[in-house]
């Protein structure tokens, strides 16, 4: 069965509940369209493009002199640091220092990310990195092709395309998926609960484009939902993308997932309740990773076969950061 069927399929029966966000939608119509106007005109970003995270960054006591990491950055404006100041904010560049001290090198960091980017971006992307030849890409995208309502199906086919690019030149490809967005306090109910089932819904349908196509996925939803539900100090003062504690916190979820594409050593456990690490259909793993905290899912290999007669193989890990040396 192609992907895009499969998604469909499995997202029409996931928990994640996408079902039940169309109907939702189809009944509060008129509500919901009051309040995406009120929401728009609530969230007022501001207008401040977000610094380069572009450069070498290095953890302390790493040896500046050692072959360099190449880091590409590639998505919206949650890849970018929208609203940051101080480019040693932004995700690139944090994410770059935690991959220093991994790794014991420099990382250099290019980055392409975009304020109101979305995935049908990444081709285009991908062709601005591609002659700097990076190691490991780092993707953050999703968030407004559900606020543009862009047809999850072409959504998902943009990054498949994005992420194969990648991976023909030689680059490993981490993305973090698509964040929750109904923790945004300016979004009122009902509307809040359908975006909430919709950004979910699509994540689950990256993960299996992504892990398809060669790459790796971090649940970055249901991580940063509840935290960013509680802790009001990770959005930025829009209420709608995160602060500088926000982005860090992001990136601290994904971080042991980069340095494990790059083939350094992580504490790996069990994804969570009723878990394991074994193999699963990469469809059966995306639903899975949809619902439980910063859950990696990638490729796997079983009796020396990446798939089976329901698709390919994953595997669903929780990474931590203890195998990296100290600051």
């Amino acid at each position: 069965m192609p992907r895009a069927s499969r998604a469909r399929r499995i997202l029409a029966g996931a928990t994640v509940g996408a079902a039940s966000a169309g109907a939702a939608a189809a009944t509060v119509a008129g509500v919901v369209y009051s309040q995406t106007k009120l929401a728009r005109r609530r969230i007022k970003p501001t207008e401040i493009e977000p610094p380069l995270a572009d450069g070498v960054w290095v953890a302390p006591d790493v040896d500046v002199t050692a072959p360099s990491i190449t880091l590409a950055v590639l998505g919206d404006s949650s890849a970018a640091g929208y609203g940051l100041t101080d480019a040693s904010e932004t995700p690139g560049a944090v994410l770059a220092r935690g991959l220093s001290r991994y790794s014991g090198r420099p990382v250099e960091v290019v980055s392409v990310a975009k304020v109101g980017a979305r995935s049908a971006d990444l081709p285009a992307q991908v062709n601005d990195v591609s002659a700097r030849r990076p190691d490991i890409a780092y993707l953050m995208i999703g968030a407004n092709d559900v606020t543009h309502r862009v047809r999850r199906s072409a959504a998902v086919g943009d990054l498949a395309t994005g992420v194969r690019m990648l991976r023909d030149t030689g680059c490993e490809v981490v993305v973090g998926t698509c964040p929750d967005l109904g923790t945004i306090r300016p979004i009122a109910q009902p509307l809040r609960y359908i975006a909430s089932l919709k950004s979910r819904a699509l994540a689950a349908a990256q993960t299996i484009a992504v892990v398809e196509a060669g790459g790796r996925t971090v649940s970055l939803g249901n991580v940063l939902g509840p935290r960013f539900a509680r802790e009001r100090d990770l959005f930025s003062d829009d209420e709608f993308h995160p602060s500088a504690r926000g982005y860090a916190a992001a990136i601290e979820v994904s971080l042991p997932s980069v340095a494990a594409a790059l083939g350094l050593p992580t504490d790996t456990e069990a994804a969570g309740p009723f878990l394991s690490r074994r193999a699963r259909t990469v469809a059966s793993a995306a639903v899975h990773a949809a619902t439980h905290p910063g859950t990696e899912v990638a490729g796997a290999r079983v009796d020396g076969h990446a798939g089976g007669p329901h698709g390919r193989w994953a595997r669903l890990l929780r990474r931590s950061s203890e195998a990296a040396p100290p600051h």
